[in-house]
């Protein structure tokens, strides 16, 4: 007789909320089912796409005989952590000239915002985080794993389906002096509602005047705008004031380099020397974890970004993903504005980047599930990537009717 499993009394966990609607839209078998919930770029095909300048670099890296497969240093790849600490923080940066900024090669967004976690747990004196609410679903698991105590500040205004200004300025008032505070660089995720610059600016005077500290999580970089200078703009404006921050880089969304993991976590110091510390710390940080981080993705943002003409054509590139996330919205709000579809739609278009915050509430995503094969998260957030001029009368149909009903 076998004995039972020494796991049997593992209970079966829920499914990601996020990567749980793609579970759910698999084992659909209807023609018409449409899968809104995870962000990922798809074509007007509705197609994965590897940009063209990714595959030169890929051709160009297996052409090479000269490289090989042997570990890289425990912060990465050199040339890709100076590459894209200038991506984000700007060539002319004086941060980057005065060496006060350290910057390591991670496993894509979700290992930077971990490394900087678990490095601020260690070494920083205040372990309160303040995240926005609402914000991406991985982000409360990131930063309570790593021992960081999570809050929350007012961010979102369902009322107005915009940004919660006042709520956000009292909520970050009122946090203890030196608080860690995360901010999405650009295309806030869930809600595609980003502050204007003179909020920003606004948010910046204040973090300042109580030395709470900035961690940006930046995922969308000329993924929102088609500008990877516009989009920079917010992390720009607090490395301009000498003050310190943290940054988590992905290049998932602009380079559509999702299962290649790459990333880059960067931290801009007062002083050079502190720079050099902080880095031999982040090394104890990986080692553990990961020990050092895989090479061929990193090589592939490289190749790209120390080519000017490679560089170029990515940004023409992206710009036209960014267009036609743009388009889409449009198309949407003209759909539902031809139907009379009750309710004010006006934010589907004033939002940015790659999701939409619907307003959608609980019941009315799982009716569109039900009667029209629609896979969203269930707080009514949808990836404007996923669809299609071909799909978006399928969707506005089901807004329509689910608005109208439920």
């Amino acid at each position: 007789m076998s004995t039972p499993s020494v796991f049997a009394n593992v209970v079966q966990a829920p499914e990601d909320s996020i990567l749980g609607v793609t579970v759910a839209y698999n084992k659909d078998s209807s023609p018409i089912k449409l899968n809104l919930g995870v962000g990922a770029y798809r074509t007007e095909e509705g197609k994965p796409l590897v940009l063209n300048v990714v595959r030169r670099a890929e051709q160009m890296l297996v052409n090479d005989q000269s490289r090989v497969k042997e570990y890289l240093p425990i912060i990465g790849l050199a040339d890709f952590n100076k590459l894209s600490a200038k991506l984000i923080f700007g060539a002319d940066s004086p941060a980057i000239q005065e060496n006060r900024v350290t910057t390591v090669q991670c496993l894509s967004g979700t290992g930077s915002l971990r490394v900087g976690a678990e490095f601020l747990a260690r070494h920083y004196h205040e372990k309160a985080i303040y995240i926005p609410q609402p914000t991406w679903g991985n982000h409360p698991k990131v930063f309570s794993i790593a021992g960081l105590s999570v809050k929350s500040y007012r961010y979102y205004d369902p009322t107005t389906r915009g940004l919660d200004f006042q709520g956000l300025l009292e909520d970050l008032g009122s946090a203890p002096s030196g608080a860690i505070v995360l901010l999405h660089a650009c295309a806030h995720n869930p809600t595609g509602v980003d502050p204007t610059l003179e909020q920003w600016d606004q948010i910046r005077q204040l973090m300042r005047s109580k030395g709470l500290l900035p961690f940006f999580d930046s995922a969308y970089q000329g993924f929102a705008s088609g500008s990877l200078d516009a989009d920079a703009q917010p992390i720009r404006m607090f490395v301009a004031d000498g003050g310190e921050c943290l940054a988590a880089q992905s290049y998932a969304k602009n380079m559509g380099l999702y299962g290649e993991r790459v990333g880059a976590f960067s931290i801009v110091c007062k002083a050079a020397d502190v720079a050099s510390r902080v880095e031999s710390q982040l090394k104890l940080v990986i080692r553990p974890m990961y020990s050092n981080p895989p090479i061929h993705g990193a090589s592939i943002v490289a190749t790209i970004l120390k080519d000017r003409d490679m560089y170029n054509e990515w940004t023409v590139e992206l710009k036209a993903m960014a267009d036609r996330i743009i388009n889409m919205r449009q198309q949407l709000f003209d759909a539902l504005k031809a139907k009379g579809t009750p309710g004010d739609w006006s934010h589907i278009i004033k939002q940015i980047g790659m999701f939409t915050f619907t307003g959608l509430n609980t019941n009315q995503v799982a009716f569109m599930t039900k009667e029209y094969h629609i896979y969203m998260t269930s707080d009514g957030r949808i990836s404007m990537a996923g669809l299609s001029s071909r799909t978006i009368p399928h969707l506005a149909d089901a807004i329509h009717a689910a608005t109208s009903v439920a």
